[in-house]
């Protein structure tokens, strides 16, 4: 072969298209993507470092998209917390298929500003940061935070500035209402938003005058409604029809701090710091049995939140010298035969050591 047709041959090879790179020998892609899809989110660092085409299935669509389908999706705790004047965010993962052991608690990437009294909701596969007060201003900024690829992006801003505000997620959109003063057209009309992922936009929604307090300090969606609690009563909004109105008198005076839903029963702790479940059926509070002797009087308060249909508990335990425990249960809870609830605790353990004074800001749970 002559120079000029071994360089037509070395040009026409480097112009073609590589073929695709094999992740699994003597398996089509498409099956080694399923076994990839098989293995736990915490091997997933591990995974990305066998060759670069695995790195980038790690982090494709495809991936998650494949998980679901085969039911492995695994459902993470997150974690924010704020320690001094810093807030600070945490992935609790742990083996499914072991959850007594393997269980890494790992420092995600920092949300670049400090909101306080920030709402959070979570979407698919996103962590939701809306709202809160910057220098004492409140903000109308939206922080996501996307666990797939552990980054932070800025979202759409609402068209409202607002702090402590209710947020929820229903049918794929997100829902805030209140944590603003209505002192204008604009901040009446838009006192309730949400938030369409598909078209990117917040839209205001219709709201009654008489719903329209300025504070939430609890809220929570169950089925297709938002539950807000505000420093009168509280309401409640139906999504689908898109109707208001007030929660009972028992939901509003049993409801105490921060809460999550778990096959349709709202959990949270009550006065004399036991954890209790309410029904919306029944209208009634009921003490979680089965856990008093395994679990602490939350009179400090506690984060819940719903991880794969347990309930996860976590609270600061106590201290030693400078220091304080962040401590975490996970609870199966079951709804017995004529109405009454009771738990299992499948492990309780510490988490994590931070300094004394540090505060649990929120814990949401996420599926990948």
């Amino acid at each position: 072969m002559t120079d000029e047709n071994s360089t037509a041959a070395t040009s026409s090879s480097s112009s073609s298209p590589s073929p695709p790179s094999i992740l699994l020998p003597n398996l089509p892609n498409d099956v080694a993507l399923q076994c990839i899809a098989r293995v736990p989110i915490s091997h997933h660092p591990i995974l990305s470092l066998v060759s670069k085409s695995w790195r980038s299935t790690v982090k494709s669509p495809l991936l998650y998209a494949a998980r679901s389908l085969l039911n492995s999706t695994q459902h993470l705790l997150y974690l924010n917390i704020r320690i001094n004047s810093s807030f600070h965010w945490y992935l609790l993962d742990q083996n499914p298929t072991n959850p007594k052991k393997s269980r890494i608690l790992s420092p995600l990437p920092p949300l670049p500003s400090h909101p306080i009294g920030s709402s959070f909701s979570v979407l698919g596969s996103k962590i939701y940061v809306i709202g809160g007060a910057i220098n004492e201003n409140p903000s109308n900024s939206i922080w996501v935070f996307d666990c797939r690829y552990n980054r932070w992006e800025m979202g759409p801003k609402m068209r409202v500035c607002r702090e402590f505000a209710a947020a929820g997620a229903i049918n794929g959109k997100i829902y805030v209402m209140g944590g603003c003063l209505v002192d204008n057209w604009a901040r009446s009309m838009n006192w309730a938003e949400v938030f369409d992922p598909v078209e990117g936009l917040w839209c205001g929604v219709p709201s009654p005058i008489e719903v329209r307090d300025k504070w939430m300090h609890a809220s929570a969606v169950i089925g297709d409604k938002m539950y807000a609690m505000a420093d009168r009563g509280g309401v409640v909004y139906d999504a689908v029809v898109g109707e208001w109105g007030g929660v009972s008198t028992g939901m509003d005076m049993g409801w105490r701090g921060r809460a999550a839903v778990v096959d349709g029963v709202l959990y949270c702790y009550d006065y004399l710091g036991r954890i209790r479940g309410y029904d919306v059926e029944e209208d009634e509070w009921k003490e979680l049995e089965g856990v008093g002797k395994g679990l602490p009087k939350f009179l400090c308060g506690a984060t819940m939140a719903n991880v794969g249909g347990k309930l996860f508990v976590v609270w600061e335990g106590k201290g030693s010298g400078k220091e304080m425990e962040i401590m975490c249960a996970e609870i199966e809870v079951r709804k017995e035969m004529g109405g009454m609830l009771s738990g299992s605790i499948v492990w309780s353990d510490v988490i994590l050591v931070v300094p004394n004074r540090s505060s649990i800001v929120h814990c949401a749970a996420v599926g990948l």
